[in-house]
């Protein structure tokens, strides 16, 4: 349950704590007072949005802070894990949740120090506390919200996501499969082309190193007669009879051998020499193969001017060189294999569609039949609920639209949404004997103002929110009715805290724990103040709430007689075995 409240700096409020308890407890005070910003502060705590505007004039933040108990708190495993997620975990089993508000509208959530999202307080906050706004009886005219509360009646949230879970991955297949079909022709071009380009180029035989290869023998072939006249030129220059270089430094040789003998200081001259023979006897030697092996081979040539116009063309089409060629030849034939294995893509998805329809429908029929189950007991129940809250003999009917005539699983499915077939209407008959009409047709303010207590009553018996809060439930309510709504909000404190904004005595007189928001002004700004009533103060305060100020002697008297009513109503509302929820 919600144990303390604490806001600085925010609209009106400079300081203000409060310490809550079970039961019901009642907030009251003059329109304008700041009632209302204390649940916006409790929101602010929740995730609820954050805007610079909420920040005091001339403050640098605002700040709220709020203190869960968790002790029997139900579900406790379901908020652990979601807390533990976050690195948090319960201190004594509280929780401290703060939110800071920054005059730029900036904004830090912490869950007992630890820094979160304020999404993560939207989370948590939902499995803590429950706020019935002032306009949230207008949310019961909505067929959306009407069909939320059936189902949370009839415990089938859990159900109706599980189809909404169906639902999405039928959509997203049947897309994928409508994709694949529109793509269906595009795709078999494209493939047609990558066949032809990877048997081109595996047609080719293409290596690596291939292109410049050719181009050397080619410039061979090419100049084949030339390169015969140079080297028999190089070889009569070496070994001509007449010219011939050899022959000359072999007769020079000789003499230079006959120089060392005569004087050993030159005998180098001969060694070098000979070696200079050597070499260029390697060279006659090299040429003279060379130039045997030189040949004119036109058809050769030919050969090898095809091959290369081959390769030019294929360097156009698929990259600058050889190896680039082969690489696109790789992608290609891996792009290949994936659109031919979109057949057997289209085939699987297909089949898995035929299952998730079937599993779409199932859910859709198993959903609709229990929602109808629970409509009738709904029904009764509302029943009894308005009778209790004055709202005559009326009858509350769940009308729900004929259900589509389903042809097969999959044009069922396609007509499914995530919440399934069902569309409802929340009906009612204000008097017997009449049509029920819609809640918008013939419901007043204060009449939406008590169905929704009588929902919210009754839907406490499968809520597991421990904190009710009522941001003036009461608006639209006649003195009349006012006694009969504080007894249904005490006989919910018996499960849940209940935390009620209110302007009428008869609904503050059944609180456990009461409230008085003020508002003052000091030092030239207005500043809300919060007193804890007991005894005499809050009887004062009852005493103005039914006959105003200043209170006298006779209104007092009222006021006493009043409370003593309630506690006598309260006694025999009890019962035996009710317990308080904390």
């Amino acid at each position: 349950m919600l144990v303390q409240l604490s806001v600085r700096n925010l609209a009106i409020i400079r300081d203000i704590r409060l310490d809550f308890g079970p039961g019901l407890t009642a907030l009251t005070g003059e329109t304008g007072a700041g009632k209302s910003i204390l649940i916006d502060a409790l929101g602010l705590v929740l995730g609820a949005r954050a805007s610079s505007d909420l920040v005091r004039s001339g403050a640098a933040r605002a700040w709220a802070e709020a203190i869960f108990d968790l002790t029997d708190l139900p579900a406790t495993e379901a908020l652990l894990s979601q807390l533990a997620a976050y690195g948090v975990e319960p201190e004594d089993s509280q929780l401290i949740v703060t939110r800071e508000i920054q005059a730029n509208g900036r904004s830090v959530a912490r869950i007992n120090g630890q820094a979160v999202p304020a999404s993560v307080l939207n989370a948590i906050g939902s499995a803590l506390v429950d706020i019935h706004g002032q306009s949230d009886h207008l949310s019961l005219l909505k067929a959306e919200r009407q069909l939320d509360l059936l189902d949370r009646y009839a415990g089938l949230l859990g159900l109706r996501e599980e189809l909404a879970r169906r639902v999405q991955e039928y959509r997203s297949v049947r897309r994928q499969l409508e994709r694949l079909r529109a793509e269906e022709r595009e795709r078999e071009h494209r493939a047609d082309l990558l066949r032809y380009q990877v048997q081109e180029i595996e047609a080719a035989r293409l290596r690596p190193g291939e292109e410049e290869e050719l181009l050397a023998e080619r410039a061979r072939l090419q100049n084949a007669e030339r390169l015969a006249m140079l080297a028999s030129d190089v070889l009569m220059l070496l070994e001509g009879e007449e010219l011939g270089v050899l022959d000359g430094i072999r007769r020079a040789s000789v003499r230079l051998d006959e120089l060392g003998r005569l004087d050993s200081t030159q005998e180098s001259l001969a060694e070098q020499l000979r070696e200079a023979l050597y070499v260029l006897q390697d060279v006659a030697r090299s040429v003279r193969a060379y130039a045997e092996e030189l040949e004119a081979d036109p058809e050769r040539l030919t050969a090898i001017e095809d091959r290369i116009d081959t390769i030019r063309r294929l360097k156009r089409k698929y990259g600058d060189t050889i190896e680039a060629i082969l690489d696109y030849a790789d992608r290609a034939r891996r792009e290949l294999a994936s659109l031919e294995s979109s057949e057997e893509l289209l085939g699987e998805l297909e089949a898995r569609l035929v299952h998730l329809a079937r599993d779409v429908v199932q859910l859709a029929t198993e959903l609709s039949q229990r929602r109808r189950q629970a409509a009738r007991a709904l029904e009764e129940a509302m029943g009894e609920a308005m009778r209790g809250l004055r709202l005559g003999q009326g009858v509350f009917v769940v009308a729900f639209d004929d259900p589509p005539e389903l042809l097969d699983p999959q044009a069922a499915a396609d007509r499914c949404t995530e919440t399934g077939w069902d569309r409802i209407e929340f009906v009612m008959a204000p008097n017997p004997g009449q049509e029920p009409r819609p809640l918008a047709r013939i419901a007043s303010g204060g009449e939406l103002a008590r169905l929704m207590l009588a929902l919210k009553s009754i839907l406490s018996e499968v809520d597991d929110t421990p904190t009710l809060v009522f941001d003036e439930i009461d608006v639209g309510i006649g003195s009349r009715s006012a006694q009969v709504v504080g007894e249904r909000l005490w006989q919910l404190a018996r499960e849940h805290q209940v935390i009620v904004i209110s302007h009428l005595p008869q609904i503050a007189a059944f609180a456990d724990r009461h409230f008085k928001i003020t508002k003052h002004v000091v030092d030239g700004t207005t500043e809300t103040r919060v007193q804890l009533l007991e005894g005499e103060a809050r009887l004062e305060e009852l005493a103005a709430m039914l006959d105003g100020t200043p209170v006298t002697p006779e209104s007092l008297a009222n006021a006493r007689a009043m409370l003593e009513r309630v506690e006598q109503r309260k006694a025999a509302l009890a019962g035996v075995g009710t317990r308080v929820r904390s």
